[in-house]
């Protein structure tokens, strides 16, 4: 969990703004939330030195990248930087092939804690090699560093990234729209089908990424919002925020701070949710959770109003169990679960429901 600058900022950043979201995550209530990692992403480069070392851009980060991340580590948060696999990143600044183990230093000398791998740039490199070679360099420091595996998915990450890295990307880049492809990016609908066959292949400490948030970014409503951040923690995919966090508003904030969710999403287990039935727009979703429990969702894909239904058999229950039923976006607990429940969902809107044994499970969180 944590946040990352690109969805709202792209190439749009210096020291300023990211000493000013590290004292925001801490003074919104995000960092005691989860959110715990500050990521920087593409831009920050300036050139290489005549030894080869990348150096920060020093117009928009006079105060140097070891600086800065000891700002961020002052705040109890951990530090991340982006880097690519090519010649080039993406925005067109230095990548790091050919310096891999001279940037894996640099980073270890910084107080880097988490790397984002980029896949501009490479040519016919293979991608497994690539990112293998850069986590060699990366552990050899000595230091602990996340390594986010960022290829698209065009090489089945999924198949080989659980020996490499902690994350892989599993589909394109996601932008703040309900579905379509829009230039090189998706909208969350293409992302979610891309991502939700692949739950086989995610677990504790190897996370299938549909890449990160758009809540509070202007292209979603905030019932898309809700739905957004529901189905992310139904996969148990990383919480990147990716948000103006200096300028969100209330609604914003209580759906990146809803805890009942972000349990979900952080349940121990480790087990990526997936949808168990489809009748036109309508699906429901199960998660299983630590303890026996399930996270259930009630996804309405459409453009009208549902009703929508879940039973025993469908969340692989016996048929005479009673758990505790808490609406996670309601905020209260519904009473004992008696085989099946009913909801209207709205357009494009969820409603998500965690059943347990006990009246209050709560998760420790994975961060």
């Amino acid at each position: 969990m944590g946040w990352n600058s690109w969805n709202r900022f792209a190439c749009d950043i210096d020291e300023r703004l990211i000493r000013k979201t590290a004292d925001e995550l801490v003074s919104s209530g995000m960092k005691d939330a989860g959110y715990t990692y500050v990521v920087i992403d593409d831009c920050w480069h300036g050139a290489r030195d005549a030894d080869g070392f990348i150096t920060a851009d020093s117009q928009r980060f006079p105060s140097g990248i070891k600086a800065l991340a000891d700002y961020v580590h002052s705040k109890g948060l951990k530090f991340g930087l982006y880097s690519d696999a090519g010649r080039k990143t993406c925005g067109g600044r230095p990548g790091s092939q050919g310096h891999e183990y001279q940037d894996a230093i640099t980073y270890a000398r910084w107080g880097v804690d988490y790397l984002k791998y980029d896949w501009c740039s490479t040519g016919t490199r293979n991608a497994e090699e690539a990112y293998a070679l850069m986590a060699d360099a990366l552990r050899a420091t000595g230091r602990d560093i996340v390594f986010s595996i960022c290829e698209w998915g065009n090489n089945r990450p999924w198949l080989w990234a659980s020996r490499i890295g902690n994350l892989w990307r599993t589909t394109g880049d996601i932008t703040d729209k309900w579905a379509g492809k829009h230039g090189y990016s998706w909208g969350l609908l293409n992302i979610v089908d891309m991502n939700e066959p692949l739950w086989p292949h995610a677990g504790p400490g190897h996370w299938n990424d549909p890449d990160m948030l758009e809540v509070g970014n202007p292209g979603l409503t905030p019932v898309e919002n809700r739905a957004h951040f529901s189905l992310w923690a139904m996969m148990a995919a990383p919480l990147m925020a990716g948000n103006d966090v200096a300028s969100m508003d209330a609604e914003t904030r209580a759906i990146l701070l809803n805890k009942d969710v972000i349990a979900v999403d952080q349940d121990r287990l480790g087990v990526q949710g997936r949808r168990v039935a489809r009748e036109g727009d309508r699906e429901v979703w199960v998660k299983p959770l630590a303890g026996g429990g399930r996270a259930v969702l009630l996804f309405n894909r459409g453009e009208t109003p549902a009703r929508i239904s879940v039973t025993n058999e469908a969340l692989a229950y016996p048929a005479g169990v009673r758990l505790k039923v808490r609406d996670l976006w309601a905020h209260r607990d519904l009473g004992a679960w008696k085989g099946r429940f009913e909801a209207e969902v709205e357009p494009h809107g969820v409603v998500m429901l965690r059943l347990d044994a006990r009246a209050s499970v709560v998760s420790d969180p994975r961060r």
